[in-house]
């Protein structure tokens, strides 16, 4: 066992053994280094003021994650690469291509958002397919998403986009100068991999970061009391927004065992606790197409970068977006307390309102999504007031498994928004069952989501407006050839062949 956490700033390598577990990196890097580059904005996650670039070793290869230092503890670094704004510039003081490239476009007037847009930037920028930016629609797409995590309240984002676009093609032809050191990093990060549990203690608390799932298995059983942290974008909020203490932290992502992703021999998708959004939308994409926009509106990417799948269902927000598309699809969680191993179905972990079927000591080890049945007919939506980075006013996920007489065999509809946990709607879903695809059904299915839901009132959307989204949502999914949406993806050729198999 180790009593250190180890990790690089840029060239400098840190050993720190008494670190309060709730100490943000935010706080670290402004308060106890002088980097005061890295801003505090929100200090909530949302406006990317903070964004720092986090390189790991992954399978092996150095790849570089935007994330946001405000909700990101020290401890979390251990074993990894640090870089701030201040590390970007080169040896000759000359500055980074895409800090050249923000001058030259006119992509800063005040400077407060520019070090985290240049963060965001950088990490776009040693992407192995950067040169797919340039002059595409599907280039434009990737560096809107890579930016929507980062708010600029004065330039506008037009001569910052123009700005990513110059870089990029600057960093095409002539190579981008954090790539260049790519096998020296490498070789320093793979030396401070040695595979040991790390146990931290201060006057503040303690922080246990377990190297096996065993160990985690292991800490968790000797004191349940003790709060299980991910990607820490749920709770860095306790520490920013609600000021509270946590004497003892267990770090879930650093057993290195649950960080596997793989699709089995029957098809179905394993996504263990460990495994961050960034790291499975590929797989979920693949797995899931027709969630695919809606995944991508999941946080942000620095969000994405830290926030666990299994973590995004533990923390059972009633308007978390997985849970909903997972439930529909029939996933099924699995837990572990100690050497117990037990299997629940995903929609029956939620039981009320902060209330989950989760015993002490007890955790996520993985989630386990089946593979769509032969002539499924799918849909997942979601209704915001923003396009990115917002809160649900409600999901609604559809799975239909469709007879081949073109009769409703099997449905699933899965909804977040609607109660105090995300939950199937029941009622509907046997207004559908046996039924024809016919205004008839539709209509008896939209009555039966009033039954199934009595949605609140609040500041993202009135009780009202929930229970008429929640209903107009199926007429989306039954007739898919009236949406004009380039972000809705034709199922099954919009059902005009089911009945014809």
């Amino acid at each position: 066992m180790r009593q250190h956490v180890s990790f690089y700033v840029g060239d400098t390598l840190h050993h720190l053994s008494s670190l309060p577990p709730e100490l943000t990196l935010l706080d670290w890097l402004r308060d106890q280094q002088a980097r005061t580059g890295t801003k505090e904005g929100c200090n909530e996650g949302d406006c990317g003021a903070c964004t720092v670039l986090v390189g790991r070793l992954e399978q092996g290869h150095l790849v570089w994650r935007a994330v946001n230092a405000c909700i990101h503890m020290v401890w979390m670094l251990d074993g990894a690469q640090l870089l701030t704004v201040e590390d970007l510039r080169g040896p000759d003081g000359a500055l980074h291509p895409v800090q050249q490239a923000m001058v030259d476009e006119h992509g800063s007037q005040c400077g407060f958002c520019t070090p985290g847009f240049v963060m965001s930037m950088v990490a776009l920028s040693t992407r192995a397919d950067l040169a797919a930016l340039e002059g595409t629609l599907d280039g434009e797409r990737i560096i809107n998403e890579a930016l929507a995590g980062n708010l600029c309240r004065c330039t506008g984002y037009a001569p910052i986009v123009r700005a990513m676009k110059k870089a990029a093609a600057y960093c095409v032809r002539h190579g981008e100068p954090i790539s260049a050191r790519t096998a020296e990093l490498s070789a320093r990060l793979q030396a401070l991999q040695d595979g040991k549990t790390v146990e931290l203690h201060s006057p503040q608390g303690r922080v246990t970061l377990p190297a096996t799932v065993e160990a985690l298995a292991t800490a968790y059983a000797q004191d349940p009391a003790a709060v299980l942290v991910a990607g820490g974008t749920d709770v860095g909020l306790w520490v920013t927004k609600r000021l509270r203490q946590l004497p003892h932290i267990i770090a879930v992502r650093t057993a290195r065992d649950l960080h596997k992703i793989h699709t089995r021999p029957d098809g179905a998708l394993w996504i263990g606790a460990g495994v961050t959004y960034t790291e499975a939308m590929p797989h979920l994409v693949a797995h899931l197409p027709a969630a695919a926009d809606t995944l991508r509106r999941i946080g942000s990417t620095q969000v994405r970068n830290a926030a666990t799948v299994c973590g995004n269902i533990g923390n059972a927000s009633p308007i978390g977006d997985g849970p909903p598309i997972f439930m529909a699809a029939g996933a099924q969680l699995y837990l572990r307390c100690g050497t117990d191993r037990r299997v629940v179905p995903l929609e029956a972990f939620f039981l009320e309102y902060g209330k989950q079927d989760i015993r002490p000591g007890e955790f996520i080890e993985g989630v386990l999504i089946p593979p769509l049945p032969a002539g499924s007919v799918c849909g997942v939506y979601k209704v915001s007031k923003r396009f990115d980075q917002d809160i649900s006013a409600v999901l609604g996920a559809f799975v239909l498994v469709m007879a081949e007489d073109g009769t409703i065999q099997q449905a699933r509809l899965a909804y977040g928004g609607m109660a105090g946990i995300p939950c199937r709607a029941s009622r509907a879903e046997a207004a559908l069952t046996g039924q024809m695809r016919t205004p008839e059904t539709l209509l008896a299915a939209q009555a039966a989501i009033k039954e199934d839901f009595t949605p609140l009132s609040d500041m993202r959307a009135s009780a009202w407006y929930r229970a008429t989204v929640a209903a107009n949502l199926l007429v989306r999914l039954f007739e898919p050839d009236r949406d004009n949406s380039p972000h809705h993806a034709p199922t099954l050729q919009n059902w005009q062949e089911v009945a014809h198999g």
